[in-house]
């Protein structure tokens, strides 16, 4: 693939603003400019990347944000493969080794059949009840139509298909691990389309996932190297951190193209003439030092990629016209406390390997606060000198919003308490850090498909205009990708409706004095 030095021999569709240098946007960029859009992205912040932040301190390296992520969606393979970083990925060594909590003490999560009969992590019951799931689930589908409601929580959904106990001590878990939320306050069908799809399609969530897996698995045999290792759910991260990643994407879009410590504060959208043509215009608070006989061109469409809360801040205009965002629905976020502590291997008294370990909400009543714990050092050895061993707790979340703002002292001693029931750790951190995020996750709870909605209306409302992230199709860091990748696909569809044109080598942007 062309470097971002490179002239493009391919004709320039049209300009694109791409808003917001998250993993969305950087993703939607990096295709627009190999398919020969010319493109430009705003970011609030000095660097790209968004929560995605690796740091390398005094021998530790440690993650501000996600510390791994999946090829699940073939659009991310699509892009480690052109940006060649497949020599730079990382594995965790024995990442199927993953604990959760159960009466205070970590237990193996199975990993196969025969390891689930003989774990302590359910009773007998929950596992009888849970192999015969697709027996069960006929029954209950017979007796319980009304029960297939638009809304149905996660834990609703899943209890009728496996009972309380396995939503309560493996759902739960692992929802507060992967969203900060719990079991209760999502909304099956707007967090878990694929799972609700399975029962549909199958009834049985188990004959469902066998059925999906084999489908996937001749997919693969028959696929490309990329498509088949888009379907991976294995995770990983790359040297020196996720950021490894960003900084690449960034470096090919080009520092002319990445306009930092830019806050957009306005889009116009002017459709009269040629509504496919020069149509978007875009304020923000940062200065530029163009040249004034440059004028200023206009785009031919954006991308937004901000968090719907700072998007429904920003101002509107349509033919001149205030246009009001008022529809978008409120959207509730999770606050997250993140903190990053090593200890002298000798402290560890119970040293686990593997991926981590997952609290459930039930146990909290024997003491422990934290959501997890990763093994950040057992993930990936060289994160940590030898004789030390580093760990990634997490707060906060739907199950104790306060505690997420607790102090970096406060929340130390929390962890080092759970770790200590956890772990035997003894003697004070050798390493600590503590980062806050006041809104971690968007929750996709009961009626968010009011949010769908509203973005969809919004792309019918103003051609050109194009959402993508988080708030839309998910929360991992590769569904997060995916979306501005395939974003910047419906753009390219847009653009060439209409043709090709020429090279802008301007942004459009409208000055703002304060």
């Amino acid at each position: 693939m062309a470097s971002s030095q490179e002239e493009t021999s391919k004709p320039v569709l049209g300009s694109v603003a791409v808003i917001g240098a998250g993993v969305s946007g950087l993703a939607a960029a990096y295709r627009l400019k190999v398919e020969g859009a010319a493109v430009t992205v705003f970011e609030a912040e000095s660097i790209s990347g968004g929560k995605v932040k690796s740091f390398f301190e005094d021998g530790f390296t440690w993650e501000k944000g996600p510390n791994t992520m999946t090829e699940s969606n073939v659009e991310v393979s699509e892009l480690i493969d052109g940006l060649h970083l497949r020599e730079k990925q990382q594995y965790p060594v024995m990442q199927g080794k993953r604990y959760i909590v159960r009466d205070g003490k970590p237990e193996r999560l199975p990993s196969n059949p025969l390891a689930f009969l003989g774990s302590r992590l359910l009773s007998a019951q929950a596992k009888f009840q849970t192999i015969c799931e697709p027996f069960l689930w006929r029954r209950k589908q017979h007796n319980e139509p009304q029960s297939l409601t638009k809304d149905e929580s996660v834990g609703e959904f899943l209890e009728r298909h496996v009972g309380r106990e396995v939503v309560d001590y493996i759902v739960d878990p692992f929802i507060a691990g992967t969203s900060g939320s719990d079991p209760d306050s999502l909304s099956m069908r707007n967090a878990f389309p694929d799972i609700c799809n399975l029962e549909e399609r199958y009834g049985s969530l188990i004959v469902g996932a066998i059925k999906s897996s084999l489908a996937r698995k001749k997919s693969r045999q028959g696929g490309s190297n990329s498509k088949a290792r888009g379907r991976s759910h294995t995770s990983f991260s790359f040297v020196g951190g996720l950021q490894t990643l960003t900084d690449a994407v960034s470096q090919f879009i080009g520092k002319d193209n990445l306009r930092y410590d830019t806050t957009v504060l306005s889009l116009a959208c002017n459709q009269q003439g040629n509504p496919l043509r020069d149509s978007w215009k875009v304020s923000c608070s940062h200065e530029y030092h163009e040249s004034k006989d440059q004028g200023i061109p206009s785009f031919d469409a954006v991308i937004m990629t901000a968090p719907l809360s700072d998007f429904q801040q920003m101002q509107m205009c349509k033919d001149g016209k205030p246009y009001s965002l008022d529809f978008i629905p409120k959207v509730i976020y999770q606050p997250l406390s993140v903190l990053v502590m090593a200890f002298k291997k000798e402290h560890v008294e119970h040293p686990l390997e593997g991926f981590g370990v997952l609290v459930p909400s039930k146990e909290q009543a024997n003491g422990l606060k934290t959501l997890g714990t990763l093994f950040s050092s057992s993930m990936f050895p060289d994160r940590a000198p030898p004789d030390t061993m580093l760990f990634t707790s997490f707060f906060g979340g739907s199950r104790n919003r306060d505690l997420a703002s607790r102090s970096g002292s406060e929340l130390q001693a929390a962890a080092i308490n759970d770790l200590q029931k956890l772990l035997g750790i003894s003697g004070p951190p050798v390493f600590f850090r503590h980062v806050f995020w006041s809104r971690a996750f968007p929750q996709y709870g009961p009626g968010y498909d009011g949010v769908f909605d509203a973005l969809q209306k919004l792309e019918e409302d103003l051609p050109g205009f194009f959402y993508a992230g988080n708030n839309r199709d998910g929360l991992a860091v590769g569904k997060a990708m995916a979306s501005g990748y395939n974003a910047a696909g419906r753009v390219l569809d847009y653009l060439q409706s209409s043709g090709g044109r020429k090279l802008f080598t301007m942004a459009s942007v409208t000055k703002v004095d304060h």
